[in-house]
């Protein structure tokens, strides 16, 4: 079996290095428990790019009967990893809920509240319909 291209060499170096750096325990981080029982995972997003090229140099002498694999070989690769906080994710108090990094916009406040409205319309509903029972 011939051996492998330098380049293939060079990639899987560099997405084996990646792959180290970047696991699921970097979008959803391990989970802190609270001194009351509420449980805070971390979510992140992450971004990778990787890049990698090379060729093959001809050299002056040899009247370009060489074969492929054996001209002279020049290459590099790159790799950019970007972890960006998202939000937390908060367990506790039979609720759960999604608190984002980038602060409470009007849409984000409103979806938020949206369970306890909800909540407060049903109790209120409830309560209005004991007294017109009582009422009769």
């Amino acid at each position: 079996m011939p051996d492998n291209h330098p380049i293939e060499t060079l990639m899987k170096t560099a997405m084996e290095s990646i792959k180290e750096m970047v696991d699921v325990n970097t979008v959803v981080g391990d989970p802190v428990e609270t001194p009351d029982g509420s449980v805070i995972v971390p979510v992140s997003r992450v971004s990778c790019g990787f890049v990698a090229g090379g060729g093959e140099y001809e050299s002056g002498d040899t009247g370009g009967k060489n074969e492929a694999n054996s001209l002279p070989f020049g290459g590099g690769s790159g790799a950019g990893v970007s972890v960006q906080p998202v939000g937390f994710l908060v367990v506790g108090n039979n609720q759960i809920r999604l608190l984002p990094v980038d602060g409470n916009t009007t849409i984000d406040r409103l979806i938020d509240l949206t369970p306890q409205v909800l909540n407060q319309i049903q109790s209120l509903l409830g309560r209005g319909e004991r007294e017109e029972k009582e009422k009769h």
